[in-house]
């Protein structure tokens, strides 16, 4: 009893330290208002050391990744779109037998590349927050790297079924592994079908295959060869995502305007379109029990696609365009708003896309086009697409290579060496991909074609003016963006009785470059060819230990100082038509710790943690139209800090033999900590709106995630080997992420201090905190060896179906009216369910 409630006093102080919820907001601030920062998590080791700790050397308590608090962050809040400390993705590396596996371009994990494949990543080494890893230096959010090897896979075949009801119904899965034969080869398939004609969400369809093969050949005690190759296609019917009057006329907070009916059919005009198959060779060398030499290489393309409605002279066939709902027209003509409210809730071509009238407007819009294709007296007559669906492409091709040499010393200390390179192409550009009934498209820059007196300046192809484009065919755009990574890295770790400590340093290298594959009109001098190289030279280094105060508590404290490139996704002005980057472009630089306590007794577990994490010099960058401007303008911001603190705390309590009780808190403050510079462009020429404007974005707070969420669980596994629990959870603090130029002088200079529209542009919007409680249970038997289990999970028992869980501030905004461009949202799933029945031998 004592040592409970040591650990609850510990999860209550904590927890009151991390509800603090004061935003400050002052423009300009007279200082920088407060300075955050975020450390990494601790894990503890697996269950079946629990009756030999207090024997034990401390090794693997870090490593683990079964610690209640990372299972129950990852799967129970992960439904509210949770982040762990608040870290975006690229702070956590994914690799695959050692290989990098984030993207290049955007720092994030491909979790794509092996979507359904759930048998085969299920073996993963997870390492959360800063620690030791031995496949790379790691981020702070941690690291994942999935075993792919064929002789590790569990041998036997495993048949599934899962039927849902969320984004897909059906799922039906089968693997197989020989594990290590006597010949010394091993062999690993698996693969998936997920379906559905429609999601939760109305309008959503999915259809999803996955396939994956490994062979490993052990050639002698020395030298083992293996090689995989997997791959996940995938084409899903998109989400889209509403403002709230859309949302209440429509009648349900899962109103989804991207689908239309056509021929009695439900269309989605936003398709993804998604298949990268990834292939892998390893071999290991090992001369001794205490030395290992990992090299690997992958290769991997294919393609990225996402359709959509584009529309030329016409008008905006979106249902939920602003013009088009009531709000608009409230105030200058109530009849007519009134009217709209009546259509919005009998007529769902008023509702949804109309897709009969855009067939209708492409049939009837007889056009010549002189010249056509730069051909003089060419003359090209037919219906001229008014509107299209387009598919955009960034279709990626990658090589990489990753070896690591890792070696046992004497007294307990261990070596760790790697290098790695990784080079990425993306090829973006448009294709049609249906004319809806007309015969042709013209490549021309509409904004451009309205804005300048020069039909050369509209071109997006001048080696082709007056480009005729049918389905199929490249318009828009047409770029490379190319990314080299080398990298280094050493890691050493010490052992002793009651302290085990470890130390690490990366050395890298990066540069990333466009290549344009047309001449535009608007940048006829440097959209065409290779533009300039950017180069970064980066390090980090990171260290930490654990102090063992008794066989069954320790503490473990660690620390990392980093500096890492801009994403080139993010680095550019705009690279759809030029090579130009962000002004103050240069590396960012990130300071990280934590400190942490973990207990672990044979009847209860815990784990209590406090983060610390300074983000510096980050870079912003989005598009958007701008009705001062009247145009699609790029708007970039450098110099972009941000702090994470908090807490972290889970506890696992054994009541009974049968009897287990779960409690997890996370209690963060994660706020931006800067006065961003932000640059403002025209997309479409060189014209540059603002440049050094000051954007007064400390203290407002990260949004995106709950910045607070809680889980209390009861579970009970029954000797019968069936089990039966429920989550009860909680999320709060969870904001909209702000908008940058609403918070600058030039958006309320013109304001005096008590004018409402001050306050209505400076406030961040908080939503509302929610509850949620999930089920789940499950049985499993073993007839003559063959085992049969089946699993079900309810979530969200209640059906709140008014939980946010998320949405953005528009860009586009009016300073004089800000209502006219409210946030849109997005909605957590009512009741859901995932049942999955398993046959295995």
């Amino acid at each position: 009893m004592t040592r409970i409630l040591t650990l609850v006093l510990i999860l209550v102080t904590a927890g009151a330290f991390a509800q603090s919820d004061t935003t400050i907001v002052t423009l300009p601030p007279d200082s920088v208002q407060i300075l955050n920062a975020d450390v990494p998590v601790v894990s503890i080791t697996a269950d079946d050391l629990d009756n030999e700790l207090g024997s034990q050397n401390v090794s693997g308590i870090l490593q683990s990744s079964r610690d209640i608090f990372t299972a129950t962050a990852g799967f129970t809040f992960g439904a509210a779109r949770f982040r762990i400390r608040g870290y975006d993705s690229e702070n956590t590396l994914v690799t695959m037998n050692g290989v990098l596996m984030n993207d290049l371009e955007t720092g994030w994990a491909s979790w794509s590349l092996w979507g359904g494949l759930n048998d085969v990543t299920r073996y993963a080494q997870v390492h959360t927050g800063i620690g030791a890893t031995r496949n790379n230096f790691g981020g702070i959010g941690g690291s994942s790297d999935i075993n792919a090897r064929a002789s590790d896979m569990r041998k036997g075949i495993r048949i599934s079924y899962a039927s849902a009801n969320r984004a897909y119904r059906n799922r039906l899965m089968i693997t197989g592994s020989t594990g290590m034969m006597k010949n010394g080869w091993s062999l690993s398939f698996s693969g998936s079908r997920r379906w559905a004609e429609e999601g939760y969400v109305p309008g959503t369809s999915y259809n999803a295959y996955a396939y994956f093969f490994a062979a490993e050949h052990k050639i002698n005690t020395k030298n083992t060869f293996s090689f995989s190759a997997l791959g996940a296609p995938i084409v899903q019917g998109r989400a889209g995502i509403a403002i709230q009057e859309a949302y209440d006329l429509a009648g349900t907070n899962y109103y989804n305007p991207n689908w239309g009916w056509q021929n009695g059919k439900k269309r989605n005009a936003r398709m993804t379109f998604d298949h990268k198959p990834l292939f892998m060779a390893s071999h290991i060398y090992a001369p001794n029990d205490s030395t290992k030499w990992t090299t690997s290489l992958i290769y991997t393309f294919g393609r990225d696609g996402s359709s959509g409605m584009n529309w030329f002279d016409a008008k905006d066939p979106r249902p939920d365009y602003y013009r088009y709902l009531p709000s608009y027209n409230a105030t200058f003509d109530p009849e007519l708003a009134a009217q709209q409210t009546t259509d919005w809730s009998t007529d769902q071509n008023v509702q949804q896309i109309n897709w009969e009238q855009l067939y209708f407007a492409n049939g009837k819009n007889l056009y010549s086009v002189e010249n056509a294709d730069g051909v003089e007296g060419n003359t090209v007559t037919g219906n001229r697409s008014k509107y299209i669906i387009e598919e955009q492409r960034a279709d990626p091709s990658r090589v990489g290579v990753n070896s690591v040499y890792s070696r046992e010393l004497k007294n307990d200390q261990h070596l760790t060496l790697g290098g790695s390179f990784n080079h990425q192409k993306t090829h973006y550009f448009k294709t049609i991909d249906d004319l809806l009934g007309g015969d042709f498209w013209v490549d021309i820059d509409q904004f451009a074609d309205r804005d300048f007196n020069d039909t050369l300046i509209s071109q997006n192809d001048l080696a082709r003016p007056n480009k005729i484009v049918r389905e199929g065919d490249v318009f828009g755009w047409d770029y490379d963006i190319n990314t080299r990574l080398v990298n280094l890295f050493g890691q050493y770790e010490k052992k002793w009785n009651k302290v085990e400590v470890y130390t690490g340093i990366q050395l890298a290298q990066t540069s990333f470059w466009r290549v344009g594959k047309v001449q535009n009109g608007r940048f006829p001098d440097n959209s065409e060819g290779k533009g300039p190289s950017n180069d970064f030279f980066n390090f980090g280094v990171k260290a930490g230990g654990i102090y063992k105060v008794t066989g069954r508590n320790f503490i473990a404290v660690n620390a990392a100082l980093l500096t890492r490139p801009p994403t080139s996704n993010n680095a550019f002005l705009s690279a759809r038509t030029r090579p130009e980057t962000i002004p103050g472009l240069s590396n960012e630089t990130i300071y990280s710790g934590d400190i942490g306590y973990v207990v672990r007794f044979t009847k209860l577990k815990g784990r209590a943690t406090f983060y610390y994490t300074k983000l510096k010099n980050q870079v912003w960058s989005r598009y958007y139209y701008n009705d001062d401007a009247l145009t699609i303008v790029n708007y970039s911001m450098s110099g972009v800090d941000q702090v994470n603190m908090g807490v972290e705390l889970g506890l696992e309590a054994n009541l009974s033999s049968t009897w287990q009780l779960t409690a997890v808190y996370a209690g963060g403050d994660h706020r931006y900590s800067s006065r961003p510079k932000a640059t403002i462009t025209r997309n479409n020429s060189a014209e540059v709106f603002a440049s050094e404007r000051t954007v007064y974005w400390e203290n407002y707070r990260v949004g995106g995630s709950p910045q607070t969420a809680a889980s209390l669980g009861l579970r009970y596994n029954s000797p019968k080997y069936w089990f039966i629990g429920v989550n009860g959870n909680y999320f709060g603090n969870m904001y909209l992420d702000p908008n940058p130029d609403r918070r600058t002088q030039e958006a309320i200079g013109s304001y005096v201090e008590s004018d409402p529209q001050v306050g209505q542009l400076l406030a961040q919007e908080k939503l509302k905190d929610n509850f949620t409680l999930d089920a789940f249970a499950g049985k499993s038997w073993l007839v003559k060896g063959y085992r049969i289990a089946i699993n079900l999970s309810v979530s969200n028992i209640l059906d709140n179906q008014d939980f946010r869980i998320g949405g953005f501030e528009q860009l586009r905004y009016d300073r004089t009216e800000v209502n006219k461009f409210p946030p849109k949202y997005n909605y957590l799933y009512g009741r859901n369910y995932f049942a999955m029945l398993t046959f295995s031998f």
